[in-house]
């Protein structure tokens, strides 16, 4: 990435000398100061000179040597100014260059901040952050920022150059290992990204992802920096999703829909879905409760999400605090088929550094609820899908966004369970139960990390971790709440244990932890021992 060049381009030629007293900087006062000297280069050139022939009214050019001395004068004078105080300076124009097929207002856009700038030090961190934002448009391979003088009848002013380089290979694309808290599981994606079709900015991208759970999904997506003069950019993306829960619950779920991103901002993101759902069942062996909610529904839902993130790494923290919070409605649509429903989840990480070995201890809790809304919806089972599972081959440190992940139990390991469906069948399993998850859940988590003794290892990131976890699930709806005890929820926590050792990539964090199962419940599917688990950055 070209950084912007904090030296201002100089035109000695428009030098005017300025009174002493006037406080405004000028990008011309600085020859001033110069002039002698270079009066006294300019004659000694001269006499070097004597005999040749010149033009009377023709000014003798600065040898290279002189230039270099003047320039380094000024630049001299013009930092020290910076280091006494603020140098005032305001912005006249702002030059783009370079940008063939990228329009002038979505660079424009994001070179807003440049015109309110009162000072030469403000002018270069906004010069810097207005960088940072057109190399994230990513449609640019390089971004250079040059700022030179203004015009000498308006002193104390700048012209800030941009010069873009837009891409020369708009289709790219990539293929990686993903992990995917809201489906607990890790899946292989492949896609292929066009940019800048239509020069809006715009990113045009298609996806295949096939999960270890036998999952797939197929997508299309585009994406809008700037849309009619929205502050926010736009996304929308058309999926079709397959997900198959025959081995936890008995069903297999299909959704074909849209998403659309209708604000997103540093802390907040509001997204609408509208998707048409199937649940099926085709081993016929579901139990009563999930074979009440096959079928197909209607999914449209708007969700709310606040996020604020201060931790120093999200794969490895060690300093600093998080919270993010997500509001779910479902129901915004006139069809009886409609999915009614609410959904709250909240997580919360705090990490104390220790001061040794970048040792570092993370807390965290996290919490969600889920039920319906309508008629009669006190005695209404909630949607399957939108329910809370806990458990699957993902590390909660870096779960973050709501309860989801504990060491040492499998995917949808534990919770509310009840026995499928007897059938005739010697092979079956007689003991066979879906998982039916839960209405609410709550999940704690302790980590302590630390470097190991060993060069080799810190100089990779790999480290270890001693850490704790609980956390349980419950059902609200269908009248349970009356039977819910905070007491009873407190004692029926599941818990664990454990060490290990955590490797770190550019694509995901490694762990390999040995666990042990504090607490579970005969239906529970966990177990104490070793533990190989992949997590993606939350």
């Amino acid at each position: 990435m070209s950084n912007p060049d904090p030296k201002p381009h100089l035109n000695p030629s428009n030098s005017k000398p300025e009174p002493e007293h006037q406080k405004p900087f000028n990008t011309n006062d600085i020859d001033g100061e110069e002039d002698e000297d270079d009066e006294t280069d300019l004659k000694d050139d001269e006499d070097e000179n004597d005999g040749v022939f010149e033009e009377p009214n023709r000014p003798k050019p600065q040898t290279l040597e002189a230039q270099n001395r003047s320039f380094k004068l000024k630049m001299d004078s013009l930092l020290q100014r910076m280091q006494s105080g603020p140098v005032s300076l305001r912005v006249h124009d702002v030059i783009i260059k370079g940008n063939t097929k990228t329009k002038d207002h979505i660079i424009e856009a994001e070179t807003e901040e440049l015109k309110s700038i009162g000072s030469m030090q403000e002018l270069l961190k906004a010069s810097q952050l207005v960088n940072l934002r057109l190399q994230a448009l990513g449609v640019f391979d390089s971004v250079k920022i040059t700022l030179d003088s203004g015009p000498p009848e308006l002193p104390g002013t700048a012209n800030v150059i941009i010069e873009v380089v837009e891409t020369a290979s708009p289709l790219s694309g990539e293929i990686g290992a993903y992990t995917k808290p809201e489906a607990r599981s890790s899946t292989v994606e492949g896609s292929v990204k066009y940019k800048n079709l239509f020069g809006y900015g715009d990113l045009w991208d298609g996806s295949l992802a096939y999960g270890c759970d036998h999952s797939a999904e197929l997508s299309a997506g585009m994406y809008l920096p700037r849309f009619k003069g929205l502050a926010t950019p736009i996304t929308a993306r058309v999926f079709l999703m397959s997900q198959d829960w025959l081995k936890f619950s008995s069903y297999r779920e299909r959704s074909l829909g849209l998403s659309l991103g209708l604000f997103s901002t540093t802390h907040h993101d509001v997204a609408y879905n509208l998707s048409w759902r199937t649940l099926t069942d085709p081993s016929q062996m579901s139990s009563r409760s999930i074979r009440r909610q096959l079928g197909h529904n209607l999914l449209s839902s708007l969700k709310y999400t606040f996020k604020f993130d201060r931790r120093n790494s999200s794969m490895r923290p060690t300093r600093g605090y998080s919270f993010v919070s997500t509001t779910q409605i479902g129901g915004l649509a006139p069809d009886t088929r409609s999915l009614r429903f609410m959904r709250q989840e909240f997580d919360l990480r705090y990490v104390v550094p220790l001061g040794f070995y970048r040792a570092a201890l993370n807390f965290g809790i996290s919490g969600g609820v889920v039920f319906p809304w309508g008629n009669g919806f006190l005695s209404s089972p909630s949607s399957l899908p939108e329910r809370f599972f806990l458990g699957g081959n993902i590390s909660p440190v870096c779960a973050l966004g709501g309860p989801t992940a504990l060491w040492g139990f499998k995917t949808r390991g534990l919770g509310p369970t009840e026995p499928k469906r007897q059938v005739n069948d010697e092979s079956a399993d007689p003991s066979g139960v879906d998982f039916l998850g839960g209405d609410l859940a709550v999940t704690a988590l302790a980590d302590l990390s630390f470097d190991l003794p060993f060069r080799f290892f810190r100089e990779k990131g790999i480290h270890a971790h001693v850490f704790a976890c609980a956390g349980n699930v419950a059902k609200l709806t269908e009248n349970e709440y009356r039977n819910f005890s905070a007491q009873k929820f407190v004692e029926s926590l599941r818990s664990s244990v454990g060490v290990g050792l955590v490797v770190p990539t550019s694509l995901f964090r490694m762990e390999l932890n040995y666990c042990y199962i504090l607490k579970k419940f005969d239906h529970d599917r966990a177990k104490s021992g070793i533990w190989l688990t992949f997590s993606g950055a939350s």
